[in-house]
């Protein structure tokens, strides 16, 4: 009888035994893999098969099996920045071969819509685009999609680095790329998965957010926001977006995002670390995360949920190998939330990942940050992080944005004068200060940077209690 059943499972599976090997989305020709590494390399096939995959770089067959559920894993060793490469996967009579490989760094780029602002539509972007045919460099776009449950194989394929995938590619993500590869001499992969408008909870598994009781109140008050253009319920992105791209292995994580949940800052913080803890964990790396502080905009209504969400950002500094770069000297206009130049964000971004993951010092990307302060004489002396070679204004313009206060938290405009790494503050209407707040409103641009040109951030020295709205 078991000889039976086995003859007729056989005969079964038999006319099932063609075109077997599936492999994810993010596995296509003109691909990018981690250099110098080992990395994950999986996909599926008919049960019970065996996996042969070879690799033109090497002589070593890499053999696997296939599981019960059609699933198999392997692992492969990668060679040094380079190619193209080959890798063909046999199983049985068929053969599939991934061409065009190329070996190098690979980047994943996360975020809303100021992240995925294309070439197309950047001010920086369109007038180039012709010009632009970076072979070394390759484009993965993630379509927008959204699932209440973890999906598998994913939506997407590599590209060359020209023509129409460039055009209405991530504008920051090839900026920064373009300048990694410029700079590291290495092919650069870019993975792109964003969606305009979406607020941080649905890039972050649901179980995450049910577990926390301040996270699940935020989350179920994003669900009440009517946006039709994407998703509001947590983990829906993640699920269709992120999750099929577990475990590539990857160089690290750049993420511009944080417009949408300025409806309740003071949950951004932990937010954004359960999601670079849980991104970490499930792509098996302390991978580097390095993200761009929302631009002032005045269009947030009138509170200070703008400037609070910035200072969560600038808190979420406290999670190692994360670094945050500020653009407020490339906005334009307050009453956009999108400023129209994105080559100086990726760029920032780029400069920031050479120094602190690639340890090589070209521009800094790191603005001045409010350090400590010194109270004598009835006035307040603030000293910056990020600012060796001195502070100053741009075009001689005064110093102003600084506000000063006593123990009855009443502020007024302060005066401030600039020395070194110094700024001191004062005003005659607070002879004993004990507070200081710097461009503390959602537009302020501010007029404090350090000779390298970088700007100051808006802070506060104070922990004070603030309302909002949430």
């Amino acid at each position: 009888m078991r000889n039976t059943l086995l003859v007729l499972f056989l005969l079964t599976i038999a006319p099932l035994a063609i075109a077997q090997i599936r492999l994810p989305a993010v596995f296509t020709s003109n691909m990018v893999i981690q250099r110098n590494n080992e990395i994950p390399f999986w996909g599926w096939a008919g049960p019970t098969q065996d996996i042969q995959i070879q690799l033109s770089w090497d002589t070593t067959i890499v053999q696997t099996k296939v599981s019960n559920t059609s699933l198999w894993k392997a692992t492969i060793k990668t060679p040094s920045a380079g190619g193209p490469h080959t890798i063909t996967i046999k199983a049985g009579s068929e053969k599939k071969i991934i061409e065009n490989v190329m070996s190098g760094d690979v980047w994943l780029c996360s975020g809303q819509s100021n992240m995925e602002w294309n070439m197309n539509l950047s001010a920086d972007g369109k007038p180039y685009l012709d010009k632009q045919n970076d072979p070394q460099i390759r484009l993965f776009q993630v379509p927008r999609s959204a699932a209440s449950t973890p999906q598998i194989k994913g939506e997407g394929n590599w590209n060359l680095c020209n023509g129409e995938p460039l055009r209405w590619f991530s504008a920051v993500a090839y900026y920064f790329g373009k300048t990694l590869n410029t700079e590291l001499k290495v092919p650069i992969g870019l993975i792109h998965s964003s969606w305009g408008g979406t607020p941080a909870e649905v890039w972050v598994p649901n179980g995450i957010i049910e577990a926390d009781s301040l996270l699940k109140a935020a989350a179920d008050k994003q669900c009440e926001i009517d946006r039709p253009w994407c998703p509001s319920a947590s983990g829906m992105a993640y699920n269709s977006m992120i999750a099929p791209l577990i475990p590539f292995k990857l160089s690290g994580i750049i993420w511009y995002q944080g417009e949408s949940n300025v409806e309740h800052p003071y949950s951004y913080k932990l937010l954004m670390e359960k999601l670079i803890l849980n991104w970490r964990k499930n792509f098996q790396s302390e991978l580097p995360f390095y993200y761009v502080q929302i631009a002032p905009y005045n269009g947030y209504g009138d509170n200070l949920n703008g400037v609070l969400l910035r200072e969560q950002q600038s808190k979420l500094l406290e999670v190692p190998k994360t670094g945050m770069v500020i653009i407020s000297d490339v906005v334009e206009n307050v009453n956009d939330i999108h400023p129209p130049y994105k080559k100086p964000v990726g760029e920032r971004l780029a400069y920031l990942a050479l120094e602190d993951t690639y340890h090589i010092k070209t521009k800094s990307a790191k603005s001045p940050s409010y350090k400590s302060m010194k109270i004598a004489n009835g006035k307040i002396q603030l000293t910056f992080d990020n600012a060796s070679k001195g502070l100053t204004t741009k075009a001689g313009k005064e110093l102003n944005g600084f506000i000063i206060a006593g123990s009855d938290k009443q502020f007024y405009p302060a005066k401030a004068v600039i020395k070194d790494n110094t700024v001191t503050i004062y005003s005659p209407k607070v002879p004993k200060p004990v507070a200081a707040r710097f461009e503390w409103t959602n537009d302020a641009l501010p007029n404090l940077f350090n000779k390298d040109g970088l700007p100051v951030s808006s802070f506060r020295t104070d922990e004070w209690g603030i309302e909002t709205n949430q």
